[in-house]
């Protein structure tokens, strides 16, 4: 099971950089084939769904690399698998909310559910990086 310790620290960290870098790539699939089927060469147009679109990436490409930065970091410093799950997880079911929620002006529950767990995700990574600056062995 991946969550039970079969995993080291940086095959968690690969695990959930590889998954978060998956959803990177649909979101930006459905922009380009969205640009491609309404002849959009560069913006949005003027087109509301396509910038809606744009904006849903935008908000993920602006989010998961820092999360996958701080668990590349984190595994380096020998974090056991379940503290990069615990940064993982919840930015993965974080950005995917977010993305399901984003609806223009609206301020869906997905939405929020989703940038709530974007932000305790970073908060986690953020205080296990800090923490780790002042407990680890020297």
């Amino acid at each position: 099971m991946i969550i039970d310790g079969d995993l080291s620290g940086a095959e968690a960290a690969a695990l959930w950089s590889g998954v978060l870098l998956l959803l990177l790539v649909i979101l930006s699939m459905r922009v380009a084939l969205t640009r491609r089927s309404r002849r959009v060469s560069l913006g949005d147009g003027g087109d509301p769904d396509l910038a809606l679109k744009s904006r849903v990436f935008g908000n993920a490409a602006e989010y998961i690399p820092v999360g996958i930065a701080a668990m590349a970091i984190l595994a380096t410093l020998g974090m056991p698998a379940v503290g990069i799950h615990m940064v993982g997880a919840p930015l993965l079911i974080g950005r995917v909310l977010h993305a399901a929620g984003l609806r223009g002006d609206k301020a869906t529950t997905a939405r929020l559910f989703g940038i709530l767990l974007t932000w305790l995700s970073l908060f986690l990574a953020a205080m296990m990086l800090v923490v780790h600056a002042f407990v680890a062995p020297r």
